[in-house]
């Protein structure tokens, strides 16, 4: 049975969802707080997090942050806010989905399961590995180990930090790092140079490994936010 944990400060709201999501075969926990949701995941072993952004103590975008920086579950935030500002936002900081209320239960179990469904692939696709720890979607291929890449069997050479940023993306498909997370995470504190750094490296990968650079069906370009590699 999959666990949902719901931070809804609306108690109404909350058992609703709980009570559709339970119908439908999951077990559901509901805090109504940012801080008892941080507590809760940490406690707690969970598949999913509903998350409303609007929250007292500390708001959704504020724990989602955190979320990321220590589980790799599918987290989807709902919030009364239709703006496209707070979409852009979510998503950068890493959501899996926003939903506008109101919305109808039927549809919030059907992304649920959609999600979820989504999220087992990924880690059935990446757990597959051979003796030199291969990851291959749609043609492409990463040696991890031996640190080598293969576009539809031709080898493409690429620099420690064009293969660090791709692989570093890779493992962390469909989720969306700004230039400055990823300056952080592949060159460190302490590195010299920028955030821009990030750019050259991501344009250099694109002409290595994309048929149409200018169209990238692996590292996709979120405006605004940042890049992600695409599932």
């Amino acid at each position: 049975m999959k666990s949902i944990l719901i931070v809804e400060d609306d108690s109404s709201i909350a058992n609703l969802q709980k009570d559709y999501l339970e119908l439908s075969g999951f077990s559901v926990q509901i805090v109504h707080n940012g801080i008892d949701g941080l507590n809760a995941l940490d406690k707690g072993n969970f598949h999913l997090v509903i998350l409303d952004i609007m929250l007292p103590g500390m708001d959704g975008f504020e724990l989602l942050k955190t979320i990321r920086e220590k589980e790799d579950i599918p987290v989807l935030l709902v919030s009364a806010r239709g703006e496209e500002i707070y979409k852009i936002k979510g998503l950068g900081l890493g959501a899996d989905d926003y939903i506008t209320k109101p919305f109808s239960s039927a549809e919030l179990v059907a992304r649920v399961q959609a999600h979820l469904n989504k999220f087992e692939r990924m880690k059935e696709r990446f757990g597959k590995k051979d003796d030199d720890s291969k990851i291959l979607v749609r043609g492409l291929e990463v040696q991890k180990d031996a640190r080598r890449v293969f576009v539809n069997g031709n080898e493409a050479i690429l620099a420690q930090k064009e293969f660090d940023l791709l692989l570093f993306l890779l493992q962390h498909a469909n989720r969306v790092y700004s230039k400055d997370e990823l300056f952080e995470r592949i060159w460190g504190m302490d590195a010299l140079g920028d955030a821009s750094t990030v750019t050259v490296h991501i344009a250099r990968i694109r002409e290595k490994i994309e048929e149409n650079p200018s169209k990238p069906q692996y590292i996709g370009t979120v405006w605004g936010s940042g890049y992600r590699f695409i599932i």
